[in-house]
C-alpha cells in the first residue's frame, strides 16, 4: 500500500472562482496531476488506486499506453481534429473497425449517428428521432433511471434532486417500475399493460420505451434477462421503439460489449457514449435500426460531433481489445472475482448484500450513511470509490476493465477493512 501523506488544500481559486456545482472534489479533495492505468496521482505525488474510472469513462484506464500512442501519432501527423459531420480518415476507419469488430460478429444492423460529444446528446438524439419516427410525444422511463442532465434526458431520469434543477415542469414522460421495484409482489408490466389497453385511463401510446439494462447512477440495480426480454415483446406487440441506454454499461462494462447482449435482445435504438472515446476523450454514438434512420440533412446537428481524435483512439481501443473474445472472458472472470469477495464479506454483516454483473459490482448497505463512511475511509487509504443509489445507500464499483487482479484484490482488501470498521 503507498504511503500515506497528507493532502495538499485546495488553494483558493477553486472555492473563489469554480462553481458551488462542483460534486467529486468535495469527496476527494486532493489536487491530482498524473494518472496511469489504475494508478491516478496527486501533487503531493501520493497515488490512489481508482475504482471511479471517470464514471465508466476510462474502461482502458487512464492514459492506456496503446491508445495515446495512436493519438500522439495522430497529432504529429496534423491529423484532422475538428470535424463536424465531414468525412474524414479517422472517422472512416473507426466506422469500419466498429462494423467489422462490434456490429458484423453480433448480427447487428445499425445506423450511426454521431450526436455530440456527451451521454446526454446521444440520449436527447435517440428520444427526438423517437418521436419523429412515431409521430408520439410520450415517452416511458423507470424508477431510479438516470438519463443526463438536458431537459430531454433528465425529462426520463428519476432522481428528483436532478429533476428539480430543470426549472421547469418535465412532461411527455411517464415512469413505470424497474425490474423488482416491488421486490416481486407486483407482476412485472401488469399496470403498463393494464394502462396501455384501458381507454379511459387517459395514456396515450407512447413512441418509444428507454431503460438501462444495470441502473448505474440508480445503484447497481440489475434487471433481470427475462425482464428484458418481456420488456422488447411488449414493444414489439404495441409498436412501441425500444431504446437501451448503454452510456455507462456498454463497451464491456458487463463483459459482453453491449450490456442487452445477455438478454438476446436488438433494441431499436442504443446510446453509447463514455468508453467508446476508449481514451476519456469525449465521443458519443446513436445507434439505430436502417428503417428509423427518418433524419433530414442537418435536422440534428452540433458543432463538436465529429471530433476525429476520439475516433482514432476509439479505433484503436476496438482493434485492440475486441477483435476477438479474449478481453471480454478477462472482464467476466474479474467480474466474478470481485462477486466472490463480495459475497463472503456480505456473509460477515447483517444488512449487507451484493449485486452487480461483469465489473461493475456494489455492496448495498441497508443503512445508507454506512455506505457514504466506507467510501470515506477508502478516500482515507487511497481508494477512489463513489456512492450511488437514491439515499446514497451503494458504494459503487466501476474499475478500470484493465485493472490486474492484484489491483482488484489490494483495492478489495481495503473496501473490506473499511466496511469490517464501520459494520463492526
Amino acid at each position: 500500500m503507498t504511503e500515506k501523506t497528507k493532502t495538499t488544500e485546495k488553494p483558493d481559486i477553486f472555492e473563489t472562482v469554480e462553481s458551488a456545482v462542483r460534486s467529486y472534489s468535495r469527496q476527494w479533495p486532493a489536487v491530482f496531476t498524473t494518472a496511469k492505468n489504475s494508478t491516478i496521482v496527486d501533487e503531493t505525488g501520493r497515488e490512489y488506486l481508482d475504482f471511479f474510472g471517470g464514471a465508466g469513462a476510462l474502461n482502458y484506464g487512464h492514459n492506456n499506453q496503446i491508445l495515446k500512442d495512436a493519438l500522439v501519432d495522430y497529432i504529429q501527423s496534423d491529423g484532422i481534429t475538428h470535424g463536424l459531420d465531414m468525412s474524414t480518415v479517422a472517422k472512416r476507419e473507426f466506422l469500419e473497425s466498429f462494423k467489422k469488430n462490434i456490429l458484423d460478429p453480433r448480427g447487428l444492423n445499425y445506423k450511426v449517428q454521431f450526436p455530440g460529444p456527451t451521454g446526454t446528446n446521444t440520449v436527447e438524439a435517440a428520444l427526438k428521432l423517437a418521436r419523429k419516427v412515431t409521430g408520439r410525444e410520450a415517452i416511458i422511463n423507470f424508477t431510479n433511471a438516470f438519463h443526463g442532465m438536458t431537459l430531454g434526458a433528465l425529462s426520463v431520469t428519476g432522481n428528483s434532486m436532478k429533476r428539480a434543477g430543470a426549472g421547469i415542469p418535465l412532461v411527455h414522460t411517464t415512469p413505470m417500475p424497474y425490474d423488482n421495484y416491488f421486490g416481486g409482489v407486483t407482476e412485472d408490466f401488469q399496470w403498463f399493460e393494464r394502462v396501455l389497453d384501458d381507454s379511459g385511463s387517459g395514456f396515450n401510446r407512447p413512441a418509444a420505451v428507454i431503460v438501462e439494462t444495470i441502473q448505474g447512477e440508480g445503484g447497481i440495480n440489475v434487471a433481470r434477462p427475462e425482464w428484458l426480454r418481456a420488456l422488447a415483446e411488449l414493444c414489439s406487440r404495441r409498436d412501441i421503439l425500444l431504446i437501451v441506454d448503454d452510456v455507462q454499461m456498454g463497451c464491456g462494462r458487463t463483459g459482453q460489449f453491449f450490456s442487452f447482449e445477455e438478454a438476446g435482445i436488438v433494441p431499436d435504438i442504443v446510446t453509447l457514449s463514455k468508453s467508446i472515446g476508449g481514451y476519456g476523450m469525449p465521443m458519443a454514438l446513436t445507434l439505430f435500426k436502417p428503417e428509423l434512420d427518418a433524419w433530414s440533412p442537418g435536422e440534428h446537428n452540433g458543432t463538436f460531433r465529429g471530433f476525429n481524435p476520439s475516433f482514432v483512439t476509439a479505433k484503436t481501443a476496438i482493434d485492440t481489445y475486441w477483435s476477438d473474445d479474449k478481453f471480454e472472458k478477462e472482464v467476466l472472470a474479474k467480474g466474478e472475482h470481485i462477486r466472490d469477495r463480495f459475497i463472503k464479506l456480505c456473509a460477515k454483516f447483517d444488512g449487507v448484500s451484493t449485486r452487480g454483473r461483469g465489473m461493475v459490482q456494489a455492496l448495498v448497505f441497508d443503512e445508507p450513511e454506512m455506505a457514504s463512511k466506507v467510501a470515506a475511509l477508502c478516500y482515507d487509504e487511497a481508494l477512489l470509490v463513489e456512492t450511488a443509489g437514491p439515499s446514497d445507500e451503494v458504494v459503487k464499483l466501476l474499475p478500470p476493465l484493465t485493472t490486474t487482479i492484484e489491483e482488484l484484490d489490494r483495492g478489495l482488501d481495503i473496501i473490506e477493512n473499511a466496511t469490517v470498521k464501520v459494520c463492526s
